[in-house]
Protein backbone atom coordinates (compact mmCIF):
# COMPACT_ATOMS: atom_id res chain seq x y z
CA UNK A 1 0.00 0.00 0.00
CA UNK A 2 2.74 2.48 0.90
CA UNK A 3 4.28 2.33 -2.57
CA UNK A 4 1.10 3.18 -4.44
CA UNK A 5 0.51 6.61 -5.84
CA UNK A 6 -1.61 8.77 -3.55
CA UNK A 7 -4.22 9.33 -6.27
CA UNK A 8 -5.02 7.92 -9.71
CA UNK A 9 -7.31 8.81 -12.57
CA UNK A 10 -8.75 5.66 -14.10
CA UNK A 11 -11.49 4.54 -16.42
CA UNK A 12 -13.48 1.44 -15.53
CA UNK A 13 -16.69 -0.52 -15.71
CA UNK A 14 -18.67 -1.04 -12.52
CA UNK A 15 -19.12 -4.76 -11.88
CA UNK A 16 -21.11 -4.68 -8.64
CA UNK A 17 -21.53 -2.84 -5.37
CA UNK A 18 -22.62 -3.56 -1.84
CA UNK A 19 -23.65 -1.48 1.14
CA UNK A 20 -20.78 -0.34 3.31
CA UNK A 21 -21.30 1.43 6.59
CA UNK A 22 -24.22 3.79 7.01
CA UNK A 23 -24.07 5.68 3.72
CA UNK A 24 -21.19 4.24 1.66
CA UNK A 25 -20.86 1.55 -1.00
CA UNK A 26 -18.00 -0.84 -1.66
CA UNK A 27 -17.54 -1.08 -5.43
CA UNK A 28 -15.88 -3.76 -7.54
CA UNK A 29 -14.56 -2.10 -10.69
CA UNK A 30 -12.60 -3.46 -13.65
CA UNK A 31 -10.35 -0.60 -14.76
CA UNK A 32 -8.21 -0.12 -17.82
CA UNK A 33 -5.22 1.16 -15.80
CA UNK A 34 -5.27 -1.03 -12.67
CA UNK A 35 -7.30 -4.07 -13.58
CA UNK A 36 -9.87 -5.28 -11.07
CA UNK A 37 -10.04 -3.23 -7.89
CA UNK A 38 -12.29 -2.53 -4.94
CA UNK A 39 -13.03 1.04 -3.98
CA UNK A 40 -15.19 2.76 -1.38
CA UNK A 41 -17.63 5.43 -2.58
CA UNK A 42 -18.35 7.51 0.50
CA UNK A 43 -21.80 8.97 1.03
CA UNK A 44 -23.30 7.71 -2.24
CA UNK A 45 -26.36 6.27 -0.53
CA UNK A 46 -27.35 9.74 0.62
CA UNK A 47 -30.05 11.35 -1.53
CA UNK A 48 -27.91 14.41 -2.25
CA UNK A 49 -24.89 12.45 -3.50
CA UNK A 50 -23.68 13.64 -6.91
CA UNK A 51 -21.51 10.56 -7.47
CA UNK A 52 -24.25 7.91 -7.10
CA UNK A 53 -25.63 8.23 -10.63
CA UNK A 54 -22.20 7.52 -12.13
CA UNK A 55 -21.48 4.36 -10.14
CA UNK A 56 -24.21 1.89 -11.09
CA UNK A 57 -23.44 -1.61 -12.44
CA UNK A 58 -22.78 -1.80 -16.23
CA UNK A 59 -21.64 1.85 -16.33
CA UNK A 60 -18.30 2.86 -17.82
CA UNK A 61 -17.04 5.68 -15.62
CA UNK A 62 -14.04 7.97 -15.23
CA UNK A 63 -12.90 7.90 -11.60
CA UNK A 64 -10.52 9.89 -9.47
CA UNK A 65 -9.21 7.58 -6.75
CA UNK A 66 -7.41 8.48 -3.54
CA UNK A 67 -5.30 6.02 -1.60
CA UNK A 68 -7.08 4.62 1.46
CA UNK A 69 -5.83 2.35 4.19
CA UNK A 70 -7.35 -0.82 2.72
CA UNK A 71 -9.00 0.20 -0.55
CA UNK A 72 -9.09 3.07 -2.97
CA UNK A 73 -11.52 5.91 -2.20
CA UNK A 74 -13.64 7.34 -5.03
CA UNK A 75 -13.38 11.12 -4.77
CA UNK A 76 -14.84 11.98 -8.18
CA UNK A 77 -16.91 10.08 -10.74
CA UNK A 78 -18.20 10.92 -14.22
CA UNK A 79 -20.07 8.74 -16.68
CA UNK A 80 -18.20 7.84 -19.86
CA UNK A 81 -20.91 5.57 -21.28
CA UNK A 82 -24.11 4.58 -19.45
CA UNK A 83 -25.23 1.82 -21.87
CA UNK A 84 -28.84 2.88 -21.26
CA UNK A 85 -30.39 0.47 -23.82
CA UNK A 86 -29.16 -2.41 -21.65
CA UNK A 87 -31.51 -1.28 -18.87
CA UNK A 88 -34.55 -0.85 -21.11
CA UNK A 89 -34.90 -4.45 -22.28
CA UNK A 90 -34.89 -7.49 -19.97
CA UNK A 91 -33.07 -9.75 -22.42
CA UNK A 92 -30.32 -7.19 -22.88
CA UNK A 93 -30.15 -6.69 -19.12
CA UNK A 94 -29.68 -10.44 -18.67
CA UNK A 95 -26.92 -10.67 -21.25
CA UNK A 96 -25.16 -7.58 -19.87
CA UNK A 97 -25.26 -9.17 -16.42
CA UNK A 98 -23.83 -12.35 -17.98
CA UNK A 99 -20.92 -10.48 -19.59
CA UNK A 100 -20.13 -8.74 -16.30
CA UNK A 101 -20.50 -11.90 -14.21
CA UNK A 102 -18.04 -13.85 -16.36
CA UNK A 103 -15.54 -11.01 -16.12
CA UNK A 104 -15.97 -10.85 -12.35
CA UNK A 105 -15.77 -14.61 -11.76
CA UNK A 106 -12.74 -15.19 -13.98
CA UNK A 107 -10.58 -12.29 -12.80
CA UNK A 108 -8.72 -11.34 -9.63
CA UNK A 109 -7.09 -8.20 -8.31
CA UNK A 110 -3.81 -8.97 -10.06
CA UNK A 111 -3.04 -6.01 -12.30
CA UNK A 112 -4.19 -4.44 -15.57
CA UNK A 113 -5.37 -6.28 -18.66
CA UNK A 114 -6.14 -3.58 -21.28
CA UNK A 115 -7.11 -6.10 -23.96
CA UNK A 116 -9.70 -7.70 -21.70
CA UNK A 117 -11.02 -4.29 -20.69
CA UNK A 118 -11.41 -3.34 -24.36
CA UNK A 119 -13.19 -6.65 -25.09
CA UNK A 120 -15.74 -6.06 -22.33
CA UNK A 121 -16.47 -2.46 -23.32
CA UNK A 122 -16.83 -3.40 -26.99
CA UNK A 123 -19.13 -6.31 -26.10
CA UNK A 124 -21.39 -4.02 -24.06
CA UNK A 125 -21.51 -1.57 -26.97
CA UNK A 126 -22.41 -4.33 -29.44
CA UNK A 127 -25.14 -5.57 -27.10
CA UNK A 128 -26.55 -2.06 -26.63
CA UNK A 129 -26.53 -1.54 -30.42
CA UNK A 130 -28.95 -4.44 -31.11
CA UNK A 131 -26.34 -6.70 -32.66
CA UNK A 132 -27.17 -10.44 -32.67
CA UNK A 133 -27.06 -11.96 -29.19
CA UNK A 134 -25.64 -15.20 -30.57
CA UNK A 135 -22.61 -13.44 -32.02
CA UNK A 136 -22.04 -10.91 -29.21
CA UNK A 137 -22.14 -13.47 -26.40
CA UNK A 138 -20.27 -16.39 -27.92
CA UNK A 139 -17.58 -14.22 -29.49
CA UNK A 140 -17.10 -12.65 -26.05
CA UNK A 141 -16.91 -16.06 -24.33
CA UNK A 142 -14.32 -17.43 -26.75
CA UNK A 143 -12.16 -14.29 -26.62
CA UNK A 144 -12.38 -14.12 -22.81
CA UNK A 145 -11.17 -17.73 -22.56
CA UNK A 146 -8.32 -16.99 -24.98
CA UNK A 147 -7.14 -14.00 -22.97
CA UNK A 148 -7.26 -15.82 -19.64
CA UNK A 149 -5.48 -19.00 -20.72
CA UNK A 150 -8.48 -21.33 -21.09
CA UNK A 151 -8.61 -21.49 -24.89
CA UNK A 152 -10.43 -24.71 -25.93
CA UNK A 153 -8.66 -26.86 -28.52
CA UNK A 154 -11.02 -27.02 -31.51
CA UNK A 155 -8.84 -27.97 -34.48
CA UNK A 156 -6.99 -31.09 -33.31
CA UNK A 157 -8.04 -33.94 -31.04
CA UNK A 158 -6.85 -33.05 -27.52
CA UNK A 159 -5.88 -36.68 -26.90
CA UNK A 160 -4.18 -37.96 -30.06
CA UNK A 161 -3.34 -34.61 -31.67
CA UNK A 162 -4.70 -35.51 -35.11
CA UNK A 163 -6.58 -32.92 -37.16
CA UNK A 164 -10.34 -32.97 -36.71
CA UNK A 165 -12.17 -34.28 -39.79
CA UNK A 166 -15.42 -32.97 -41.27
CA UNK A 167 -17.74 -35.13 -39.17
CA UNK A 168 -19.48 -35.03 -35.82
CA UNK A 169 -16.97 -35.13 -32.96
CA UNK A 170 -16.91 -35.14 -29.17
CA UNK A 171 -16.15 -32.44 -26.63
CA UNK A 172 -14.51 -32.91 -23.23
CA UNK A 173 -14.34 -30.25 -20.53
CA UNK A 174 -11.84 -32.36 -18.62
CA UNK A 175 -9.51 -32.45 -21.62
CA UNK A 176 -10.28 -28.87 -22.67
CA UNK A 177 -11.49 -29.34 -26.22
CA UNK A 178 -12.56 -31.63 -29.04
CA UNK A 179 -11.99 -35.38 -28.93
CA UNK A 180 -12.11 -37.43 -32.13
CA UNK A 181 -14.47 -40.45 -32.32
CA UNK A 182 -11.68 -43.02 -31.99
CA UNK A 183 -10.46 -41.37 -28.74
CA UNK A 184 -13.86 -40.61 -27.26
CA UNK A 185 -13.74 -43.65 -24.95
CA UNK A 186 -10.53 -42.34 -23.37
CA UNK A 187 -12.27 -39.37 -21.75
CA UNK A 188 -15.05 -40.19 -19.31
CA UNK A 189 -16.96 -36.96 -19.96
CA UNK A 190 -16.90 -37.01 -23.77
CA UNK A 191 -20.09 -35.52 -25.18
CA UNK A 192 -21.09 -35.47 -28.83
CA UNK A 193 -20.82 -32.16 -30.68
CA UNK A 194 -22.20 -31.74 -34.18
CA UNK A 195 -20.02 -30.60 -37.05
CA UNK A 196 -22.21 -27.48 -37.43
CA UNK A 197 -21.84 -26.42 -33.78
CA UNK A 198 -18.09 -27.01 -33.92
CA UNK A 199 -17.89 -24.95 -37.10
CA UNK A 200 -19.35 -21.91 -35.35
CA UNK A 201 -17.11 -22.25 -32.29
CA UNK A 202 -14.10 -22.37 -34.64
CA UNK A 203 -15.46 -19.39 -36.55
CA UNK A 204 -15.53 -17.27 -33.37
CA UNK A 205 -12.06 -18.43 -32.36
CA UNK A 206 -10.30 -17.47 -35.58
CA UNK A 207 -12.35 -14.48 -36.82
CA UNK A 208 -12.52 -10.79 -36.11
CA UNK A 209 -15.77 -9.53 -34.63
CA UNK A 210 -16.80 -8.08 -37.99
CA UNK A 211 -16.24 -11.46 -39.64
CA UNK A 212 -18.13 -13.20 -36.83
CA UNK A 213 -21.29 -11.27 -37.70
CA UNK A 214 -21.72 -13.62 -40.66
CA UNK A 215 -22.72 -16.37 -38.21
CA UNK A 216 -26.46 -17.05 -38.38
CA UNK A 217 -27.16 -20.73 -37.63
CA UNK A 218 -30.58 -22.28 -37.12
CA UNK A 219 -31.99 -22.24 -33.60
CA UNK A 220 -31.09 -25.89 -32.93
CA UNK A 221 -27.39 -25.19 -33.56
CA UNK A 222 -27.51 -22.00 -31.50
CA UNK A 223 -28.87 -24.02 -28.58
CA UNK A 224 -26.15 -26.63 -28.98
CA UNK A 225 -23.38 -24.01 -29.03
CA UNK A 226 -24.84 -22.38 -25.92
CA UNK A 227 -25.10 -25.74 -24.14
CA UNK A 228 -21.47 -26.65 -24.87
CA UNK A 229 -20.19 -23.24 -23.77
CA UNK A 230 -22.22 -23.26 -20.56
CA UNK A 231 -20.92 -26.73 -19.75
CA UNK A 232 -17.32 -25.66 -20.28
CA UNK A 233 -17.63 -22.35 -18.42
CA UNK A 234 -19.37 -23.82 -15.38
CA UNK A 235 -16.73 -26.53 -15.25
CA UNK A 236 -13.93 -23.95 -15.24
CA UNK A 237 -15.68 -21.77 -12.65
CA UNK A 238 -16.81 -24.75 -10.55
CA UNK A 239 -20.18 -23.09 -10.10
CA UNK A 240 -23.33 -22.13 -11.98
CA UNK A 241 -23.57 -18.73 -13.65
CA UNK A 242 -26.34 -16.74 -11.97
CA UNK A 243 -27.21 -14.59 -14.99
CA UNK A 244 -28.06 -17.67 -17.03
CA UNK A 245 -31.01 -18.48 -14.77
CA UNK A 246 -32.32 -14.93 -15.24
CA UNK A 247 -31.93 -15.18 -19.03
CA UNK A 248 -33.89 -18.46 -19.08
CA UNK A 249 -36.73 -16.88 -17.09
CA UNK A 250 -36.85 -13.90 -19.45
CA UNK A 251 -37.02 -16.21 -22.46
CA UNK A 252 -39.91 -18.11 -20.88
CA UNK A 253 -41.72 -14.84 -20.34
CA UNK A 254 -41.24 -13.82 -23.97
CA UNK A 255 -42.38 -17.19 -25.27
CA UNK A 256 -45.66 -17.07 -23.30
CA UNK A 257 -46.51 -13.37 -23.71
CA UNK A 258 -48.70 -12.18 -26.56
CA UNK A 259 -47.19 -8.72 -26.28
CA UNK A 260 -43.55 -9.74 -26.80
CA UNK A 261 -41.63 -11.56 -29.49
CA UNK A 262 -38.48 -13.59 -29.19
CA UNK A 263 -35.41 -12.02 -30.74
CA UNK A 264 -34.80 -14.04 -33.95
CA UNK A 265 -31.23 -14.71 -32.91
CA UNK A 266 -32.41 -16.80 -29.95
Amino acid sequence: MSTRERSRRVEGIILRHQRWGEADRLLTVFTRELGKIRAVAKGVRKTQSRKAGHLEPFMQSALLLAQGRDWWIVTQADTVEAFLPLRENLEKTGYAAYIIELLDRFTYEDGPNPSLYRLVIESMRHLAADQPFFVVIHYYEIRLLDMLGFRPQLFQCVICGEDILAADQYFSVLQGGVVCPKCSHKSEDSRRISLEALKYLRHFQRSTYAQSLAANPEEKIQSEVESIMQWYLTFLLERNINAQAFIREVRKGYSTSENNTINPEY
